[in-house]
């Protein structure tokens, strides 16, 4: 008889293995990503550089959406094309608005930064004269304070020499204006193609995404982004419309008390009131420091200004526009803000705290969901349900 050939074994890897190996994948991947950061930072850099004016622009429609939703439901609804017109309206609107605040506030402003640089010698000789009139009218301890008004007015001097250094650059952008038109004409073509072709492209995305993903799945995937559009959309809006105001209301004021640079300050404090908690503190140091060169009781006077507008903004003003749209508490808004400045900066900063919203209510809701499957609320104690004659716990 012939001897049988061995059989040869044959080892499928099981969903265990098929897991151990991704993982070490995976860390393979991360550390090569780790080792070469700087090379990948730049690359990664290089490529949003290249997608910037098409950011810029999903940046537009995306603020222009709500708008151009209430004249499409509201004012064109009986309308053949109420597409086209309201997308038409919007951008009218948006130009009319950002021309009248170019005339208004640009020519103020800059005239403000050139007239603080060009006097800021001046400025520090009556400040020296304001503090050397301060120790002999009050009989303070002088070198302490000189130390630090020395200290201060270095720093003034290394800022005032920057400033005078950076002004040419600044006040002649000949060279940068050829590509920063073309980036912008980029993106406004490119916002109103996406608001005019919004009516396509949201079905072919929900298309693409009921291809791919179970049909369980995709509900569920369409309904996180429908929650994170609504916190987003509640958030920036009511964030832009709350700054407008305090700014408004900041110029106004500062014209009462006779506060030096009224639109610059202004300015200052409606753009950085943008970002939340820290907008306040932000907008108001820098504000101070200029002031306190400048009349320094009138940065006094701003300073109690300041104060009494953000107590109306964060306890009257802000809840009724922005209301709960968030659904976090302070803790959870700054660590939003910190970690999201950390990573992005000012745009981390600003979109932080509604992307930490839905991060938190997605981990809330999945929360929840475990302790109804175990029965158990949040102390551990089993949650009863009325029955007929006891309580049963839920299982």
């Amino acid at each position: 008889m012939e001897e049988q050939e061995p059989k040869r074994k044959w080892y499928i890897l099981d969903g265990r293995a098929v897991s151990n190996l991704l993982v070490v994948l995976i860390g393979i991947l991360f550390y090569m990503a780790l080792d070469s950061f700087g090379a990948l930072q730049k690359k990664v850099d290089e490529f949003l550089g290249v997608l910037s004016p098409f950011i810029a622009g999903f940046a537009i429609a995306y603020l222009l959406n709500t708008p151009m939703d209430f004249f499409e439901r509201r004012v064109y609804c009986n309308l053949k094309r109420k597409r086209g017109l309201s997308v038409l309206t919007v951008y009218l609107i948006a130009l009319i608005v950002v021309v009248i605040l170019l005339n208004l506030i640009l020519p103020q402003v800059v005239e403000s930064v050139v007239a603080l640089v060009s006097n800021m010698s001046t400025y520090i000789s009556n400040l020296n004269t304001f503090v050397q009139g301060l120790i002999d009218q009050y009989h303070l301890e002088g070198e302490g304070i000189t130390d630090l008004v020395s200290l201060y007015q270095d720093v003034l001097n290394r800022a005032t020499a920057w400033a005078s250094q950076k002004m040419p650059e600044l006040l002649s952008l000949g060279v940068k204006v050829g590509n920063v038109v073309i980036s912008a004409v980029t993106a406004l073509i490119s916002s109103i193609y996406m608001l005019a072709g919004k009516g396509r492209l949201v079905p072919q995305l929900k298309k693409m995404i009921y291809a791919f993903l179970p049909t369980a799945k995709a509900n569920r995937f369409l309904g996180i982004c429908r929650h994170a559009n609504g916190v987003f959309v509640g958030f920036i809006n009511g964030k832009l419309i709350d700054s407008a105001i305090i700014g408004v209301l900041c110029f106004i004021l500062n014209l009462i008390f006779r506060i030096p640079f009224p639109m610059l300050v202004a300015v200052v404090v409606g753009v950085t009131n943008i970002i939340p908690f820290f907008g306040p503190i932000v907008g108001a140091i820098p504000c101070v420091m200029i002031l306190l060169i400048v009349d320094p009781w009138a940065a006094l006077r701003f300073g109690v200004l300041v104060i009494a507008l953000q107590q109306f903004d964060g306890n009257i003003l802000g809840p009724k526009i922005l209301g709960d749209s968030t659904g976090l508490n302070a803790i959870w808004v700054l660590v939003a803000i910190v970690v999201g400045g950390g990573l992005f900066g000012f745009p981390g900063m600003l979109l932080g705290v509604p992307t930490f919203a839905v991060i938190y209510a997605l981990v809330r809701e999945w929360t929840n969901n475990r302790l109804q499957a175990k029965g158990i609320d949040g102390n551990g104690n089993p949650v009863h349900t009325s029955g007929q004659g006891e309580d049963h716990p839920k299982e």
